[in-house]
């Protein structure tokens, strides 16, 4: 069956108090989801954000983003008052997230609700906490430890915490167990907020389609709690670290920093710590994202402390053995393999033995730095196409910045003599929608047309990413209909 869906990340949503949420907002955009005619939500990852406030460098890959529990749920739950939440500064600009003014109000007003919460005669938070308490109690300990040694990474703390001396850990349970509950507060509100808008999206007939990193923070509660999952030395240091080789849109690659895998040991264990992920992703989502794919085949190996990617070399991944292992474990699982950039025969290979869709970018099919060919006229069924992901610019935003040639193509492509300045998106918009993969998805920000100012991220910068927003009203009913009616035009309704 042939199906569309829309990317618009949680925090983008038109939501009060300086960042999307889980609010009513929500719920409205599921409304709109289904009166537009699409079936999928796809969403950026939801775990904790560190330093640059990106989804993919989180704190926990189990646990979730405390600035996206909703205020004006827990002002009905009777721990917030209205006046509270407007007490505090969260940004003024509707359209664009302030994640310091976020930072320094947000906790505060949480813990105020938190002092108001009696978990001890709630059913629903005991089981919450008894389910859970494999990852947790770690991530929670992990949080307060953090908080105490001034937020500075695991690796700078005193010994006796960062390397997990079990006297110590314990009297900090016993010192921090006021702020340890806090951290379970803010999981245990973030796990029913998003089950029930989860739940009413399915209601709806809207699939929500989430999004596994492959790698995990360097300063997280994962590398802290478990550091044998990974390659590190004696010191705790990483041997080396992820990243992409040179290529045509950086010189000098794509420099990640995240520790690596030792996939040895997660052999050995049956790839229990990487099952419990996926099933716990499978919680969260209906769909899932595996982002950068590649890596299960063979991934990039960086020595530690080279201030560039150029000197990695690419290391064998645990290949087809691992999504055999997911199958034989969890089942068949709807998953998209995110494939994009080079790919070796090997990975070709790994795509196919799996059987997971590919992803397919419009915007690439004409970039002359591709080497991969994207055009729509050569996908078979079996692929998701965009017409740009959140590491793009928009569509007409790209479209003013690539040079003439490939303007030139696009335009061939389309067969057009010109495009339409405020049009344009939706000619990329109706190539993706008319082509025969399955599942076609767009950013909400090429349907309004909007330039490199509504653009999420820009990889491999620090700054004025992950900040763009929705405004409200500016997803009408009129541009609803619009998106209902090319749905409907090419058989995706």
């Amino acid at each position: 069956m042939r199906e569309s869906g829309i990317l618009l990340p949680v925090f983008a949503l038109p939501s009060e108090y300086g960042i999307g949420c889980f609010s009513k907002e929500a719920y409205e955009f599921v409304d709109q989801l289904k009166k537009a005619g699409q079936s999928k939500w796809q969403i950026l990852p939801l775990g904790p954000t560190g330093y640059g406030d990106s989804p993919y460098q989180s704190f926990s890959t189990f646990a979730g983003n405390p600035y996206f529990i909703d205020l004006e749920t827990l002002i009905r739950e009777g721990l917030l008052t209205e006046e509270e939440c407007k007490s505090y500064d969260f940004g003024k600009t509707k359209d664009c997230i302030d994640y310091e003014k976020l930072y320094l109000g947000r906790f505060k007003i949480l813990r105020q609700a938190y002092r108001r919460f009696d978990g001890s005669r709630n059913e629903e938070y005991c089981k919450f906490l008894e389910d859970n308490r494999e990852w947790l109690d770690e991530y929670c300990l992990f949080m307060a430890l953090k908080n105490q040694h001034g937020g500075v990474s695991w690796r700078e703390w005193e010994a006796p915490y960062r390397d997990r001396d079990e006297k110590a850990l314990e009297e900090a349970r016993g010192k921090l167990a006021e702020e340890i509950d806090f951290y379970r507060f803010q999981q245990f509100e973030f796990n029913r907020q998003w089950k029930r808008l989860h739940a009413y999206a399915n209601e709806k007939g809207i699939e929500i389609i989430g999004d596994i990193p492959i790698y995990v923070a360097f300063d997280s509660a994962d590398t802290w709690a478990a550091p044998e999952l990974f390659q590190f030395d004696e010191n705790k240091e990483p041997a080396a670290v992820a990243g992409c080789p040179p290529d045509g849109f950086s010189a000098t690659g794509q420099l990640w920093g995240n520790p690596l895998y030792d996939w040895e040991y997660h052999r050995k264990t049956g790839y229990a710590w990487w099952m419990r992920r996926i099933a716990h992703c499978f919680r969260l989502y209906d769909i899932v994202r595996i982002d950068h794919f590649r890596g299960f085949d063979e991934y990039y190996a960086i020595p530690y402390g080279e201030k560039t990617a150029v000197n990695g070399k690419w290391m064998p991944g645990p290949g087809i053995e691992f999504f055999r292992t997911v199958e034989e474990k969890l089942g068949r699982l709807n998953i998209i393999a995110e494939d994009l950039g080079f790919l070796t025969d090997s990975v070709l290979k790994l795509l196919e033995d799996t059987g997971f869709p590919g992803m397919k970018v419009i915007q690439f099919a004409f970039d002359s730095r591709e080497s991969a060919n994207y055009l729509p006229h050569t996908y078979t069924p079996n692929c998701v196409v965009y017409t740009g992901t959140h590491d793009n610019d928009t569509t007409r935003g790209w479209y003013h910045h690539v040079d003439k040639e490939c303007r030139d193509f696009a335009k061939e492509y389309l067969h057009r003599h010109a495009l339409d300045e405020d049009e344009l998106a939706w000619d990329f918009i109706a190539m993706a929608m008319s082509s025969v993969a399955q599942l076609c998805v767009i950013p909400v920000q090429d349907y309004l047309c909007r330039d490199s100012e509504a653009r999420i991220n820009t990889p491999s910068t620090l700054g004025n990413n992950w900040v763009w927003r929705l405004k409200k009203g500016e997803l009408n009913d009129t541009l609803i209909e619009e998106i209902r009616k090319i749905t409907k035009l090419y058989g995706r309704l």
